[in-house]
């Protein structure tokens, strides 16, 4: 009976630890990515957005294009390994569609993004000047004043994305490309957009950057053009990967032996 009972108490207790590491996997599977997504949108666009509303005199697109790249690399670099460090629509797009994300987290992705966007601007306006902030459109982006300029600012944003997305699929995803130094050069390619770019449509390149301020400032003129440009791009550095660039594992044509 002793022995019986010992094999029972062993079989239980293996069960038990299968049990806890399902659930441990499945928890670090879908919901700590969610969670870390959602906690590094709202840092980086707090500082993204702070860097527009306090933008020092004088300062022009530098201070907001180094606070973007630098807040994205730290974000990146420390959080990255959970969640892939996406913070962005669009990245998560061309990331799903080269096979670096379950297409089932796409959507909750997105979902973190968008109220981490919400968050970050949110915090941003608590600890501004109330004059200054509504000023800044609540670091909404406002650059597009005139019909005109709407074929301008989506071609920016598509052609500014574009570098963003690569980047961060060809440094941290594709086998053959990827390194250590990807953090950094995603948060460089985010700086030389906005300095690139910055002037023509405010270098927005993620749909949760602008969401967030446009809901807490209620700013939300010329607003589509920051979910299509980012997202057309998400689509064309997917399909550019996968049927060009990419490595044999995720290059669907000319294979090769």
């Amino acid at each position: 009976m002793s022995g019986e009972a010992h094999m029972c108490d062993s079989s239980r207790t293996k069960e038990q630890s299968m049990g806890g590491r399902s659930r441990a996997s499945w928890y670090e599977r879908f919901v700590q990515p969610c969670l870390v997504e959602l906690l590094g949108s709202a840092l980086f666009i707090f500082i993204g957005c702070l860097s527009v509303i306090e933008n020092a005199p004088g300062t022009g697109v530098l201070q907001p294009a180094l606070a973007h790249g630098l807040a994205l690399g730290i974000v990146i670099a420390t959080l990255g390994n959970i969640s892939g460090g996406h913070f962005n629509p669009a990245v998560s797009l061309g990331t799903m569609l080269i096979g670096g994300l379950n297409v089932v987290l796409l959507i909750p992705y997105w979902i973190s993004q968008l109220c981490g966007g919400l968050i970050g601007a949110a915090l941003a306006k608590a600890v501004s000047l109330e004059e200054r902030f509504w000023n800044a459109s609540g670091a909404a982006f406002v650059t597009v004043q005139e019909h005109g300029q709407v074929a301008r600012a989506l071609g920016a944003e598509v052609i500014l994305t574009t570098l963003l997305v690569l980047a961060v699929c060809m440094g941290a995803i594709n086998e053959k490309t990827r390194g250590p130094l990807a953090p950094f050069a995603i948060g460089f390619s985010v700086t030389v957009d906005i300095l690139a770019g910055g002037a023509v449509s405010g270098a927005c390149m993620n749909p949760a950057r602008a969401f967030g301020p446009a809901v807490v400032a209620g700013h939300w003129g010329f607003h589509w053009i920051y979910w299509l440009g980012p997202l057309l791009a998400g689509l064309l550095v997917g399909l550019l990967i996968r049927l060009f660039i990419g490595d044999g594992k995720t290059r669907l044509i000319v294979k090769g032996r």
